[in-house]
């Protein structure tokens, strides 16, 4: 509901101008105007250029105070996004993370599809949509994060006079965090070429304490994946491990792989944590990984728009200052830090398979070494 309801506040035109005029007048100062919305919170973006500043400014500010919402754009959006939904489940990757999401936090947030599916977008109406925008676009609901070369005067008073009349609204609810203590496996078949799987453990918030000690562990994993299952066995093109950052009240680590072998690269894929876990990461690893580690984290920090992003995210996640430390927090994090941290976060894990199910057996799906006892669910 709040991502359909974003997308069509910013792109559906408002009170005062119809969609083609807003556009119009969007595309002549190279403005771009847009919302969308995810697991844990949404956004309302805004990206121009400092010669159109203030123009750029007032249509963001009507988009978001005065959406037409007219029906005959909501259901060409909703049309679209019907279509974008099946194209999704007939994408592997696609497929495979919302059914994982769905099946490892059953009954909470993170089990639905930020985008929608076939059936919730066609039930929706221009009501609910309604309602939902002015029920989620209040004052206890909003962080504004600014990036550029602004005044920061002038934007208090343009947020004050933009957004003053906004009414108070209530927070969110808070989402209850869903530990993963229990390992699982959930398999769909599918008669396709490749095998996906997925596997979702859980993970620190990424401002406390712990968030950058397992997103380097990650990382280092990621390339310990690369090599063992890409160049030495060739069992993928593209194995993955990740931390994944930009979840706030259930962050979560989640590895990755699609293969024709599942069974053989399941035990590689396990093999590679029990061995980290008995030996822990080295000190050339982790040295070597903080620099590249922070040289792409800047690379994808160059546009106003990614340095807006990471400071909301920051803000929601506890500070947004965590960001002006980062780069002294990546650097302190000590060998036995990172490695303990690892061992901690991957004792369970709740496993997602896409393919042909005669590929693999549930027994197949092995769990991490905890102290000396093999833990496994049968």
């Amino acid at each position: 509901m709040e991502n359909f309801a974003f997308s069509l506040a910013m792109e559906g035109g408002t009170s005062k101008r119809a969609k083609d005029q807003f556009s119009t007048d969007c595309e002549k100062i190279g403005t771009e105007i847009g919302g969308n919305s995810t697991y844990d919170y949404g956004t309302l973006n805004l990206n121009c250029i400092k010669a159109f500043w203030d123009d750029s400014w007032a249509l963001f500010a009507e988009a978001v105070t005065s959406p037409a919402f007219d029906l005959k754009e909501f259901e060409l959006m909703k049309g679209t996004a019907i279509a974008g939904a099946k194209q999704n489940e007939s994408n592997p990757d696609q497929h495979l993370m919302n059914i994982a999401m769905e099946s490892v936090y059953k009954g909470r947030s993170y089990s639905k599809v930020p985008e929608g599916t076939p059936e919730s977008l066609e039930k929706m109406t221009l009501k609910d949509v309604k309602d939902h925008y002015q029920k989620a676009v209040c004052k206890s609901r909003i962080v504004i994060v600014v990036v550029g070369n602004v005044n920061q005067d002038d934007v208090i008073a343009k947020v004050k006079a933009s957004f003053g009349k906004l009414p108070q609204g209530t927070p969110s609810a808070a989402e209850p965090r869903v530990q993963i203590t229990k390992p699982g496996v959930y398999i769909e078949d599918r008669d396709i070429a490749t095998n996906y799987l997925i596997g979702i453990m859980s993970a620190p918030g990424m401002g406390t304490p712990e968030g950058i000690p397992m997103r380097i562990a990650m990382n280092i994993l990621y390339d310990r994946f690369f090599v063992e299952l890409r160049t030495k066995r060739s069992l993928s093109y593209a194995p993955a491990a990740r931390y994944n950052a930009s979840s706030i009240s259930n962050p979560y680590n989640s590895i990755y792989i699609s293969t024709l072998d599942p069974k053989q690269s399941i035990d590689v894929m396990v093999e590679e944590i029990n061995k980290i876990k008995k030996e822990g990461f080295t000190e050339k690893e982790l040295l070597d990984k903080k620099q590249s580690f922070l040289t792409r984290y800047y690379m994808g920090l160059e546009t106003s728009s990614a340095l807006s992003q990471t400071l909301g995210l920051m803000e929601l996640g506890g500070t947004w200052k965590n960001a002006d430390t980062f780069t002294d927090d990546v650097n302190k994090a000590g060998l036995k830090e990172v490695n303990t941290t690892f061992t901690k976060y991957t004792g369970a894990i709740r496993w997602t398979y896409l393919g042909k199910k005669d590929a693999v057996k549930e027994e197949d799906f092995k769990q991490t070494w905890k102290g000396n006892v093999l833990q496994s669910p049968y």
